[in-house]
């Protein structure tokens, strides 16, 4: 292994490339420190230390996943969610509005003009998110008193270069991200959310060792040694499943006709048609718990407004983790996105058509229709499986957390948005780099021997 990363760096461009990718999260890194000027940092650590469900619950959720860091209201705040979210309503649009999806058919052209429009979107989310982020610092009493006016506001003036700065610092990450698309290595928001993942495990790893104990039966409250050998084998387990699962493939063998030209006979080949048993990726996930989060904070906010017994219950019903009704919710809404997220990214149709215009068939079925029933039939059931793939892995540190009594911080590496994110990004730069090594005759790093 280590000489086939030595071999990697020893390619001049392939080293570029990394190093140029290594470069530009670092400058990510840096960014994501630094605090917005109005910020009273102590009242916010406070506010938030003391809010550890409702609002704090979403915030970190939403971290997860947008390479945001809310709670501390950073120039790189709202992080690549207002890109994410135009990104994916351009998705969604592009499958019930006809000029869209026009668009999307005309190739490079069109791919470009979409992109477009979506970093038009992109900026007119930020501002709207970052406009409401910094109201709600404001009434929320987090402003550093030198900002505020006589009346104990903030300005105009102060909040529009608030919101200015954190759109700018979005449309940066923006940015950063398609420079590492275009010359480093990897998909460089993926790889944005990556970093920001994998920079929690240092704080994850200190929480773990301040439980444990280094000997048999712990003691004082804490975990001994066994404990932390049984995380230490989950957490390859559950890696290896989710690997197992991302990577997994329903194999249809296709048969493409025969074509004699002269005296060549062309085609008449047996291949086959790869779908995925995950093909929705994590998206039903990340739409499930952002989903789930509004119901808590509003129930919480009528419990505390009102005194209702009932508002409480509904409260303590929807608190994530510790609630039988907040989990089966969960599992029912990722199945729900699941079979969504799939119908609107996979067209059994067109791809029975292309399959006819390619002049390849499926063996007992005949092209067109049936072909097109067969395929939808075969992602029906595949769905089925990788949506309770999913649903396992989005309860597996509930289950960790509750069963072993770790923080939810330590519990977090063993399933969940985080997780399959770092392991589906690790494997396409593994493959990107591969490809790199193949097309100059090396080995690559996942071959044998």
């Amino acid at each position: 292994m280590w000489e086939k990363i030595r071999v990697v760096f020893t390619i001049p461009e392939l080293r570029q490339k990394i190093l140029l990718t290594l470069g530009l999260l670092a400058i990510y890194r840096v960014g994501y420190q630094i605090i917005l000027p109005i910020v009273d940092q102590e009242a916010m650590t406070a506010f938030f230390n003391r809010d550890g469900g409702g609002l704090g619950d979403l915030l970190n959720t939403v971290a997860v996943f947008s390479a945001s860091q809310l709670s501390q209201a950073t120039i790189f705040g709202l992080g690549i969610m207002p890109y994410i979210s135009a990104s994916i309503i351009f998705q969604l649009l592009g499958s019930v509005w006809a000029p869209l999806e026009k668009l999307q058919k005309e190739g490079e052209s069109g791919r470009k003009k979409i992109n477009e429009y979506t970093r038009y979107a992109t900026v007119v989310l930020c501002i709207g998110q970052s406009w409401a982020y910094v109201a709600f610092l404001s009434n929320s009493g987090l402003v550093s008193p030198d900002f505020l006016t006589d009346s104990g506001s903030l300005s105009f003036t102060w909040q529009f270069v608030a919101v200015m700065i954190m759109t700018a610092g979005t449309v940066f990450l923006m940015w950063l991200g398609e420079q590492i698309d275009e010359f480093g290595i990897g998909n460089g928001i993926s790889l944005l959310i990556m970093a920001g993942i994998l920079a929690q495990m240092p704080s994850a790893g200190y929480d773990l060792l301040q439980q444990t104990e280094f000997v048999l039966g712990g003691g004082s409250g804490k975990f001994g040694v066994e404990t932390l050998l049984v995380l230490a084998v989950l957490f390859v387990s559950v890696i290896a499943g989710v690997v197992f699962i991302t990577q997994g493939q329903r194999r249809i063998p296709t048969q493409s006709a025969k074509h004699v030209r002269g005296r060549r006979v062309y085609g008449g080949t047996r291949e086959y048609l790869p779908l995925k048993v995950n093909q929705a990726g994590v998206m039903p996930i990340i739409f499930a718990s952002s989903l789930l989060m509004f119901p808590s904070i509003l129930f919480t906010a009528l419990s505390s407004a009102s005194a209702s017994p009932f508002f409480a219950a509904m409260s303590d019903a929807f608190q994530r983790g510790t609630s039988y009704i907040y989990n089966i919710l969960y599992i029912v809404l990722i199945y729900f996105f699941c079979y969504f997220w799939t119908a609107i990214t996979f067209n059994p149709k067109d791809m029975a058509d292309r399959l006819k215009d390619y002049g390849t068939f499926i063996p007992g079925y005949r092209p067109g229709k049936r072909t097109a029933d067969h395929l939808e039939k075969v992602m029906v059931r595949i769905t089925y499986v990788g949506a309770g793939f999913l649903a396992l892995v989005a309860i597996t540190p509930t289950i960790i957390a509750s069963a072993l009594d770790i923080s939810p911080l330590v519990a977090s590496f063993y399933g969940g948005t985080g997780l399959l994110i770092a392991v589906s990004v690790a494997f396409d730069l593994v493959q990107k780099i591969d490809s790199h090594l193949v097309m100059r005759e090396y080995r690559g790093l996942l071959e044998k021997g």
